[in-house]
């Protein structure tokens, strides 16, 4: 929830970034995310439960700067929610309920027809997952993570094609997000540009390995989404 705040906030500042072009720069997306997902336990009952398709809004916001060495940042945000078909009492048997967010920090390596971002951060899980009805596994988690973003552009098309990757890893957890996404600029101006984009995601997160409480959670699946550029 902060996370949208923050946001809807930045956004706001769109208009006061433009006048600053030469100086500071923001980037804001959303996508809707149609995902399929996979939960699985050693040590539950069945193993992999199957769970329902489900969706999710995707944000994102980044600040980009001139000032050189000082890295660029970047929030991205996520509700995961995901439950099995079956019931007992009116409790669904299993469910996710997640907040999955990324705070990133990256260095512009080209900036051009080809882009690549670099960088590091943190990502961030606060939840829980239920298994068997009584069994509620409580998440709240920091994982150090690397970053990077490969891009290129089709000159005077409004089309650019951009892969985006993280690993984080910490102890006994392990999170690995990746999507590509394909993206058509219908609005190109010296103040602001929008485009339209469709693309793939896939989250892989593995908790507590190794323990009777270890989980591991599957997300995959095609979005579409928004990007405006100021």
């Amino acid at each position: 929830m902060q996370s949208l705040k923050l946001f809807c906030f930045i956004l706001g500042l769109g208009t006061y970034s433009s006048a600053q072009a030469d100086f500071i720069g923001i980037k804001a997306g959303i996508d809707y995310w149609n995902y399929s997902a996979d939960l699985s336990n050693p040590a539950s009952v069945p193993p992999s439960p199957q769970l329902e398709d489900d969706h999710a809004m995707s944000f994102s916001v980044a600040l980009e700067h001139p000032v050189p060495f000082l890295p660029n940042a970047k929030i991205k945000h996520t509700h995961l929610q995901a439950e099995s078909d079956q019931s007992f009492t009116g409790v669904k048997n299993h469910q996710v309920d997640l907040d999955y967010s990324d705070f990133i920090l990256y260095y512009e390596i080209l900036d051009n027809i080809v882009s690549a971002d670099v960088g590091f951060g943190a990502k961030r899980l606060e939840g829980d997952i239920r298994q068997n009805v009584t069994q509620t596994q409580e998440v709240s988690s920091t994982v150090p993570m690397i970053y990077g973003e490969a891009g290129i552009k089709l000159p005077f098309t409004g089309l650019s094609a951009r892969a985006e990757a993280s690993f984080a890893a910490l102890d006994d957890e392990k999170i690995t997000d990746v999507q590509a996404e394909l993206k058509y600029n219908f609005v190109e101006s010296m103040l602001v540009d929008v485009g339209a984009k469709a693309g793939y995601r896939i989250l892989d997160i593995q908790l507590e390995e190794g323990s009777d409480q270890e989980a591991k959670l599957k997300f995959k699946g095609p979005y579409i989404g928004l990007e405006a550029h100021f």
